[in-house]
């Protein structure tokens, strides 16, 4: 793969918390039609090829720990397949935990005290650094849990210390305030090798670069880690702190298709937790049969999705945004 410019780095890694799309092809497994909208969710099993609806998936996962649905964030069909999911296992298992990556757990007080009706919605949204379509996505979830009374979990690293792992390395960790370093889980950058060589082929990485370029790289592949890591940590710490209940976690695909990145280290830290994986695929609506075969190892079970319009036509008008995404995070420093 062709060697990402280091101004894109660390843009493309944002992308890859969900956003990395499905090559469409034949297959001829499942019956069912392809996604008509955006909001169209098609749930497939793929060891048997079943066809399922939300109520019917929520039945086959009413006994599993942890739901782990991935997303690509800001496609609607997935929000609208995770809330009608979350209602669905509800309704068999009241007793749930919602974990959000799109949360960070610096932010967890905040969230609390809009859970407790302390602060209003805008007020939450700016305190707690939700996501700029919090209101659009993530809404309905939050509130369901709001109304019902449940837990709501941050469960990402907090921004910030991401951020300067990724450009510093590891050692960044050593000087956080103790206050962040003990909520941070033990041995922040676990990790598996089949995860280590998705993410370097998905980011271009190569053995040729130099070794600038290659610290950078580990560097960011570190910060990912520590990305799972943390939401890893904090659901099973969920799990301890309200025995019993069912976690339903909310993530970009990257982190959790093939049972990879935080999936797989929920089953490193604790093997006898039952975990499940719920992973999109884009479908276009113009290709007859699901791309099914090649996309079977994605997750326990698959939901085709239309894939979202091209954010841009023009590769250099795409060049100077991404670099403008690039050069927000750069203002920032590292103390």
């Amino acid at each position: 793969m062709k060697l990402l410019a280091p101004a894109l780095l660390l843009a493309t890694l944002s992308a890859l918390n969900g956003c990395t799309a499905m090559p469409s092809s034949k297959a001829h497994d499942a019956t069912l039609p392809a996604p008509q909208t955006q909001y169209d969710a098609r749930i497939v099993q793929p060891e048997n090829n079943t066809v399922l609806t939300p109520e019917e998936l929520a039945q086959r996962l009413v006994n599993t720990d942890v739901v782990v649905v991935g997303e690509y964030h800001g496609h609607h069909g997935s929000h609208l397949l995770q809330s009608r999911l979350q209602t669905a296992l509800y309704r068999l298992h009241p007793e749930q935990i919602l974990a959000m990556e799109q949360f960070n757990l610096d932010h967890q007080d905040e969230l609390n005290r809009y859970l407790q009706g302390e602060i209003g919605e805008t007020e939450m949204i700016e305190d707690a650094g939700a996501w700029d379509n919090y209101r659009a996505s993530y809404r309905p979830l939050v509130e369901f849990a709001r109304q019902q009374n449940l837990p709501v979990i941050a469960a990402n690293a907090p921004a910030d210390v991401v951020r300067c792992v990724g450009r510093k390395g590891p050692e960044y960790l050593s000087g956080v305030s103790d206050t962040i370093k003990q909520k941070l889980p033990a041995d922040p950058f676990m990790d598996t090798p089949a995860y280590r060589e998705k993410f370097m082929a998905a980011i271009g990485a190569s053995h040729q670069a130099d070794d600038t370029m290659s610290e950078r790289m580990e560097n960011t592949y570190k910060a990912q880690l520590l990305r799972d890591n943390t939401m890893a940590a904090r659901i099973l710490q969920a799990r301890k702190e309200h025995p019993g209940h069912q976690v339903l976690h909310l993530t970009g695909t990257f982190h959790s298709e093939e049972g990879l990145g935080t999936v797989a280290l929920l089953k490193q830290r604790a093997p006898e937790v039952s975990v499940a994986v719920v992973s999109p695929v884009f479908w276009p609506s113009d290709v007859n049969k699901p791309p099914l075969n090649q996309n079977r190892e994605k997750g326990d079970f698959i939901y085709f999705i239309q894939p979202l319009p091209d954010e841009f036509r023009e590769a250099e008008r795409e060049r100077k945004a991404m670099q403008a995404r690039f050069s927000r995070s750069t203002d920032k420093t590292c103390d």
